[in-house]
C-alpha cells in the first residue's frame, strides 16, 4: 500500500467556500474515488490556504489514471480549479505532486521505517 501526501495552495479568499464544497462532496465523486482505489483520503486546510492531502492506494499512478477516465472527475476538477493558486495550466488533480516520505512510524514499533 502506498501512502501519498501532497500540497496545494487554496486562494485565501476562497478557503471558506472550499470547506463548504467539501462538506458535501457529490456522491458520484465519492463512489468514483473508492472505485479507483483511493483509501483513507483526507484533506487538511490551514487558514492561509495551505492544503495538505493524504491518501493510501495500491498504485497512485493507476488510481490517478482511473479517476482521469471518469466524467465526474472532469466536472469536479473544472469546478474546483479556480480555488487554487499556481496551477500553471494544470488541473488540481494534475498538480498533485506527491511529497517524498522520509519517515513513518507504523502501528507496530517494529515496522518503523526511515527513508533516505
Amino acid at each position: 500500500m502506498q501512502r501519498v501526501c501532497f500540497v496545494l495552495k487554496v486562494r485565501r479568499e476562497r478557503t471558506e467556500e472550499y470547506r463548504r464544497r467539501h462538506a458535501s462532496v457529490w456522491p458520484e465523486m465519492l463512489s468514483a474515488l473508492t472505485a479507483a482505489g483511493w483509501r483513507n483520503y483526507s484533506l487538511f486546510l490551514r487558514e492561509d490556504g495551505l492544503l495538505v492531502g493524504y491518501l493510501e492506494t495500491e498504485d497512485f499512478t493507476a488510481a490517478r489514471e482511473a479517476m482521469a477516465a471518469t466524467g465526474v472527475n472532469a466536472r469536479w476538477q473544472a469546478e474546483m480549479a479556480d480555488f487554487f493558486e499556481a496551477l500553471e495550466g494544470a488541473g488540481p488533480d494534475e498538480a498533485m505532486t506527491p511529497l517524498t516520505e522520509v519517515f513513518h512510524l507504523g502501528g507496530d514499533a517494529e515496522k518503523t521505517e526511515m527513508r533516505t
